[in-house]
C-alpha cells in the first residue's frame, strides 16, 4: 500500500467514524465506487446503516444497489421515483430550494426522495468524490494546468450550489447530510498529492486513488463498481421528459 492511499484510507475512515459513531445512519445509496464505501465503511462505526436508492422502478442505480447491499450485508429500501409522484415532489422542493436549473432538480431529485422518506436524523452522501478524486469523463487527456482548474470551479459549484440546496432540503425535513469526502481530514491528504496521481488517462482510472482504498480495505467489488450520473441511473432525467411531453413542455420548460 502506497504511503498516499494509507494515508487517504486512515482520513476517510475518520471522517466517515466521527459522523456516524454510535448513531443510527441512513445514506443515500446508488450501489457505486463513493456510497458504496462510505456504507462499508460505516457499518463498522454507526449502531445502524440502512441503505436508500430512489429511483425509477428497474433503473440501473435500483438494480445495482439492490446488488451492492446483499454484498455489503445491509437493509436496503428502495424510494420509487414514480410519473405519478415526480411532478409534485419537483414543485415542492423547488418551493423549498427556489433552484430553477433543470439539471441541477433532476441530479437532486433523488437525495430530495431519500430526506424525504428516511426516519434516521443522518443521511451519509458520497457527495465531492467526482470532483475531488477526477471522476468526471471530462477530466480524462485534460492537462495539469485544465485538470486543477476545472477541479477547482467543479468544487466551487459544489460549496456555492450544490450543498446549499441539499441543505435547505434537509433541514425542511429534519435531516442532516453527511459529506465526508468534503471532510477537510481528507480533503487536505487529496491536495497534498502529486496530480499526476489523480490525472485519469481513461475510464477505467477515474477515481484511481478512491478504488485503490476500496481495494486495499477488503472490498474489490466496490472497486470495481461502474456508476451514471445521478439524473440517468436512477431514471429522473427520462421521467421529467415523459412528465414534461405529455404536457406538450419541453424538459427546460
Amino acid at each position: 500500500m502506497s504511503v498516499n492511499s494509507e494515508n487517504l484510507e486512515h482520513a476517510i475512515v475518520s471522517a466517515i467514524r466521527n459522523g456516524v459513531e454510535d448513531q443510527d445512519v441512513a445514506v443515500a445509496f446508488s450501489g457505486g465506487l463513493d456510497s458504496g464505501l462510505v456504507a462499508a465503511i460505516a457499518k463498522d462505526y454507526a449502531r445502524s446503516v440502512t441503505l436508500y436508492t430512489s429511483g425509477k422502478e428497474k433503473s440501473y442505480d435500483v438494480v445495482m444497489a439492490q446488488e451492492m447491499s446483499e454484498r455489503l450485508g445491509l437493509p436496503w429500501l428502495h424510494v420509487p421515483i414514480t410519473e405519478d409522484n415526480i411532478e409534485a415532489r419537483l414543485r415542492e422542493m423547488i418551493s423549498i430550494t427556489q433552484t430553477s436549473s433543470p439539471l441541477t432538480l433532476s441530479f437532486e431529485l433523488p437525495l430530495f426522495f431519500v430526506c424525504r422518506t428516511v426516519h434516521e436524523k443522518y443521511v451519509l452522501s458520497g457527495q465531492g468524490a467526482d470532483e475531488l478524486f477526477a471522476g468526471y469523463s471530462k477530466y480524462i487527456d485534460m492537462t495539469d494546468d485544465e485538470l486543477d482548474r476545472a477541479r477547482k470551479s467543479d468544487m466551487g459549484k459544489l460549496i456555492t450550489s450544490t450543498i446549499p440546496h441539499e441543505t435547505k432540503v434537509a433541514d425542511k425535513f429534519g435531516k442532516k447530510v453527511l459529506y465526508p469526502y468534503m471532510d477537510p481530514l481528507v480533503t487536505m491528504q487529496v491536495n497534498a498529492m502529486d496530480l499526476k496521481d489523480l490525472k485519469p488517462k481513461d475510464a477505467d482510472s477515474r477515481k484511481l486513488l478512491l478504488k485503490q482504498v476500496a481495494r486495499n480495505m477488503g472490498f474489490p467489488f466496490i472497486a470495481e463498481k461502474r456508476k451514471k450520473a445521478a439524473q440517468y441511473g436512477s431514471g429522473t432525467m427520462d421521467l421529467v421528459r415523459e412528465v414534461a411531453a405529455d404536457k406538450g413542455m419541453t424538459y427546460h420548460e
